[in-house]
């Protein structure tokens, strides 16, 4: 076989078929039949049958409408059977977003998608220009007028305003001016407002998320909304209305420059509620004052002053280094170096551990921290998440500035809270490891919890319920008074720091804390909440955390507690359900 033969034999050496060929077949059949066609006139006439000729061009004629039809009706099955399903009714347009329904864990709704029109107006179209400025100024009066008049000046077909409402639509429409038109066009609403704004975020006009969950879950939004389905956030709007409530009249009483709150739960890490103050309409950000925007929670940094006691007890505690009825020398101040470390309110005597913790003692803290050193106090606040950003969801999560050194004059500092620089969901990660048994489980924004979620261990369970006795103490006995609730078994810490404004500490501004747990009693693994509140500023004497914070965290609890499922009882420390809780003389010992 020669090699042309070889390559004109197909599989098993038959000839193959081209399909140049059978095309060729076809074009000659189909010729064929045209030719035929065009020609039955003459063969009629030659027939003496001229009739045949009218009925085949009827036939014609019918052939091509039938084809032209089937084609209409293929397409129009196709388009109702098999394209994918985008939207339902006459509001649906192309350009629809896909984004899911943002709501709690109820199910209430945080964000939603609403068509819009776009007005578009093309001039050379428009008969009176002057009288359908007038007409469209009554219509929607906050149309600019400088925009119309652009716009009717122009010699083209332009937006004139985006964003109109149905009933706006409705109004223009109605007018019936020539040269106006609508185009459709999805925009993200979020019908609560200022509600839990910052940690539900935006999406910019193209669907895409760009802030706070909405960037967060970005992906997993636009999977729920292309499945028509909700995608549920932890929080839980009930919480987050009382929190925002709380906390703006405590802001506003203090005349606070700003507040922060958040209700988690421990064993879970879900954030039930998260409030930044001041805030915004969600709906109108360009309107907003810088300040509004940050996220505090997630965004600024504080030293948060004697709050971190709780992680320097816990620490000796766990380490063995001390137990409740161990004593400190708080007699006289404590000498590091050139630097001479008070107590706020000072006891001049020696004190026991617990005594420290409820007298809120710098001396006696300090002490403690310098005896670990700094390779313990390093690891301890390492594992409470104190040196990282937060892992929660958020992009706006931020990294705290770096701890530069560990020497004796640091560590004493750090015991009270003050040369460390943390968020405020940093410090509610780490608290909540302190009552939920001693584990350290990232903060989300997930109802449930994270999936696959590694908490890691921080300290024992035994130091656990060390802690959370020791903070129901400190509410029922020691500075934290104010921040009790009739019933809920309160627990918890204060804390007030001076700010570093030019690198000095300056007495003229602070911050005021206070980080609270509810209920502090049972088992380590039962249910339990913690509320963190923290006055940035505040303007008002005293501005301690016992004064400012406290009492907000104790009307927090006191209102949500039925939302949790808390049942109120008495345990050794509380004061008759209903009893007003005694004033007293703020001990809390915060200071450099």
């Amino acid at each position: 076989m020669s090699v042309h033969d070889h390559h004109g034999m197909g599989y098993r050496g038959r000839p193959q078929a081209t399909f140049g060929g059978a095309v060729a077949a076809w074009g000659r059949w189909v010729a064929s039949l045209v030719w035929n066609l065009e020609h039955s006139f003459e063969r009629a006439r030659a027939d003496a049958r001229p009739e045949e000729d009218t009925r085949v061009r009827i036939f014609l004629i019918m052939a091509a409408f039938c084809a032209v039809f089937a084609c209409l009706a293929l397409g129009a099955a196709h388009a109702a059977l098999l394209a994918p399903a985008r939207g339902t009714g006459a509001g649906f347009h192309p350009g629809a977003l896909t984004r899911a329904d943002l709501v709690d864990r109820n199910g209430q709704l945080l964000a939603t998608n609403i068509t819009h029109y776009g007005l578009y107006i093309d001039p050379r179209e428009v008969w009176d220009i002057p009288a359908a400025k007038a007409q469209l100024r009554r219509a929607i009066p906050r149309i600019s007028a400088k925009r119309l008049d652009k716009v009717m000046s122009g010699e083209r077909r332009l937006i004139a305003l985006n964003g109109l409402t149905p009933s706006e639509r409705r109004a223009v429409h109605a007018l019936a001016l020539g040269g106006v038109t609508f185009e459709p066009e999805d925009r993200r609403v979020y019908p609560l407002g200022t509600s839990a704004v910052h940690l539900i975020g935006r999406s910019d006009t193209g669907g895409e998320g760009v802030a706070g969950a909405e960037l967060a879950f970005d992906k997993e939004i636009r999977a729920a909304g292309a499945a028509g389905e909700d995608f549920q956030l932890s929080i839980d709007l009930r919480v987050q209305g009382v929190v925002e409530n709380e906390l703006a009249i405590a802001a506003e009483e203090h005349q606070a420059k700003g507040a922060i709150a958040v209700v988690a739960d421990v064993h879970t890490g879900e954030i039930l509620a998260m409030a930044s103050w001041p805030t915004y309409d969600a709906n109108r950000r360009n309107a907003a004052p810088e300040e509004a925007l940050l996220n505090r929670v997630t965004s600024a940094h504080y030293e948060m002053g004697s709050v971190f006691k709780s992680f320097t007890v816990a620490a000796g505690i766990d380490t063995g280094r001390a137990d409740m009825n161990t004593l400190f020398d708080a007699s006289q101040a404590l000498q590091i170096g050139n630097r001479r470390i008070t107590d706020y309110h000072a006891t001049n005597k020696v004190l026991t551990l617990e005594e420290v913790y409820l007298h809120s003692s710098n001396i006696g803290t300090s002490r403690l921290a310098v005896e670990m050193g700094g390779d313990v106090m390093r690891d301890y606040f390492r594992r409470l998440g104190l040196l990282d950003a937060a892992p929660i969801e958020l992009k706006e999560s931020a990294s705290p500035p770096k701890v530069r050194k560990w020497d004796d004059s640091t560590l004493a500092s750090l015991s009270f809270g003050y040369g460390i620089m943390v968020t405020p969901i940093q410090y509610v990660s780490a608290y909540g490891a302190l009552v939920n048994g001693g584990r350290y489980v990232p903060p989300t924004l997930r109802k449930g919890g994270r999936p696959n979620a590694q908490a890691r261990p921080v300290v024992s369970a035994e130091t656990s319920a060390t802690m959370i006795e020791l903070m129901r103490r400190n509410v029922a006995r020691g500075s934290g008074r104010f921040a009790d609730a009739p019933g809920l078994r309160m627990g918890g810490k204060t804390g007030s720091a001076n700010k570093l404004v030019n690198g000095r500490y300056d007495p003229r501004t602070a911050v005021g804390t206070f980080a609270g747990v509810f209920p502090a009693d049972g088992p380590v693994d039962a249910k339990r909440y913690t509320v963190f509140v923290l006055m940035d500023e505040p303007g008002v004497y005293p501005r301690t955390g016992g004064y400012v914070a406290a009492p907000a965290v104790g009307r927090i609890a006191n209102r949500i507690a039925g939302f949790l499922g808390v049942e109120r009882k008495a345990d050794r420390w509380s004061t008759a359900l209903g009893e007003k809780i005694p004033e007293f003389q703020d001990v809390e010992g915060d200071g450099r």
